[in-house]
Parts: structure tokens; C-alpha cells; sequence
């Protein structure tokens, strides 16, 4: 019996290793060959430099002046505001209108409610490329013209699933004896949903935002339908440059958009344990 546990425990260290080198060695090699000085092969290391994070940024580079460099640092930097923009609006809608559907789902019993359920969890299920030709055809017949609008638009009908699904985990974990007790204590509904329902939420509110915030600025697929012809998103911009080839930049501005979700996930962990403590 301890010779089958013993072989057990190896099979499964074994396969925790794989499936950790599979999820990372990927993104170990992105990081490592961003600092590739060679223009052409990014698989043959020709030494160590950081001039394609420059030149991504807009600063003169050496090796810009005899490589096959990035078309346009304008372009690359409008794609990014267009991207912070979309996903900042994206967010705060679909923050509060999934904090909204959740509390009333949660809180009240209404007819349909459970079809109402499905519905929301709907879009999230759907496939890309069918939430995005059925938002293309519905902007087109209602004569919507396609731009930054739209790809808002497009966006919240899923990034609301996100969040709910969230906020609607936070809300069953929530102890409601303190709720009763605040109204014992005279506090009227909004009192109470300010002062105690709040803080108890503002985990999963935060939680639900931040993972819309990065499921925005990542998304491709419905926006590329939904985009029209005036407006590039980050993911759009480095798709175009991938169908000309992989270049050295590509690895640089995939390393800094993966510090970038590091970052905006280190905030959210940050504030989830400031609200526990």
C-alpha cells in the first residue's frame, strides 16, 4: 500500500511539473528572447539588449536603423489608448451592471428568475467568433456605425457574465446575521447596504473589475468584427504585425502587456487582503 501512495505521489508530482512547464516555459522564452539582439532570427541569440523596449516606447535605437523595426510607434501608442480607453468604459459598466444583477438575483425572488440566470450566464458560454458575427450583423441592420461605440457596446454583453459570476460568489459566501443585527440596532436599508453589505461586497467588486479590465484590454476576436475601420485595439495592432511576421518588438510589447496583467492582479490581491484585514 505505501509502494502504490509512493508511486501515486510521483505520477502526480510528475504531471503538476509538466503541466507547469507547458503553462510557462512559453512565457519564460517570450521574456528571454524580447532581449534577442537579433533583428531577423528571433531563435539565433546574437547577445543581450534592450533597445526593442526602447524603440517600442519611441526612442531612437541602433539597431532600428538597420532592422526590420516597428512601422509606426504613433500607431502602436493610439492602439494603447484606444485599448485603456475601451477598457476603462467597458469596466465601469459592466462592474455596475453585474453588481446590480447580482444583488437582485441574489436578494429577490422574482418570476423567470432562473431563465434570467441562464441568460446572463449565456454570452460568457458562447463562442468569440458567434457572439462577434451576431453583434456585427445586429450594428449593421440597425444602422449603428462601428467604432469605439460599438466595441464598448460589444464588450459589456459579456464582461456583465464576468462579473456577476463574481460578485454572485461573494454574495452566497456574505453573512447576513449582520445585516439583521444593524437593523436591530435602527440603521434603515440604505445604512445598511452602505455601511455593512458594502464592505463585505467590495471584494468581489473589485475582483469582478479587474478581471473585465483585463479580459477588455486581451480581448480580439468580437472586437476585431465589431472595430470597423477607425479604430485599433492593442490586440488588433499586434495581430496585424504578426500576419507580416514575428518580429523582435512583438515579444517586447507581449512581455509588457504580461507585467502589465501582474501588476493590475497584484492590486487586486492587495486590496481583497486590505478588506479582510
Amino acid at each position: 500500500m505505501k509502494l502504490i501512495r509512493s508511486i501515486g505521489r510521483s505520477i502526480l508530482a510528475f504531471y503538476t511539473v509538466l503541466f507547469f512547464v507547458f503553462v510557462y516555459l512559453p512565457l519564460f522564452l517570450i521574456m528571454v528572447y524580447s532581449f534577442n539582439a537579433n533583428p531577423v532570427n528571433m531563435m539565433t541569440w546574437s547577445g543581450f539588449t534592450t533597445e526593442w523596449y526602447a524603440q517600442v516606447l519611441g526612442f531612437k535605437t541602433t539597431i532600428s536603423e538597420n532592422a526590420l523595426y516597428l512601422e509606426s510607434t504613433d500607431q502602436l501608442l493610439q492602439a494603447v489608448r484606444n485599448s485603456l480607453l475601451i477598457a476603462l468604459s467597458t469596466t465601469a459598466v459592466a462592474t455596475l451592471f453585474g453588481t446590480a444583477a447580482a444583488l437582485a438575483v441574489h436578494r429577490f425572488h422574482f418570476f423567470g428568475k432562473r431563465l434570467y440566470r441562464v441568460l446572463l450566464f449565456l454570452p460568457m458560454l458562447m463562442p468569440d467568433i458567434v457572439l462577434g458575427i451576431a453583434l456585427l450583423i445586429f450594428f449593421v441592420s440597425a444602422g449603428i456605425h462601428l467604432g469605439m461605440g460599438t466595441i464598448i457596446i460589444g464588450q459589456c454583453t459579456f464582461l456583465i457574465s464576468y462579473v456577476f459570476i463574481v460578485v454572485s460568489a461573494r454574495l452566497a459566501g456574505m453573512d447576513r446575521t449582520l445585516e439583521h443585527a444593524s437593523a436591530d440596532l435602527g440603521a434603515n436599508e440604505w445604512m445598511t447596504f452602505r455601511r455593512v453589505v458594502m464592505p463585505q461586497l467590495m471584494p468581489g467588486i473589485i475582483g469582478g473589475a479587474l478581471l473585465a479590465f483585463i479580459i477588455s484590454m486581451d480581448d480580439l476576436v468580437i472586437t476585431y468584427f465589431i472595430a470597423g475601420v477607425d479604430v485599433t485595439t492593442l490586440p488588433m495592432f499586434i495581430f496585424s504585425m504578426m500576419r507580416r511576421g514575428i518580429k523582435p518588438e512583438i515579444n517586447a510589447i507581449a512581455v509588457m502587456m504580461l507585467m502589465f496583467s501582474v501588476i493590475i492582479a497584484s492590486l487586486g490581491l492587495y486590496f481583497r487582503s486590505r478588506q479582510k484585514s
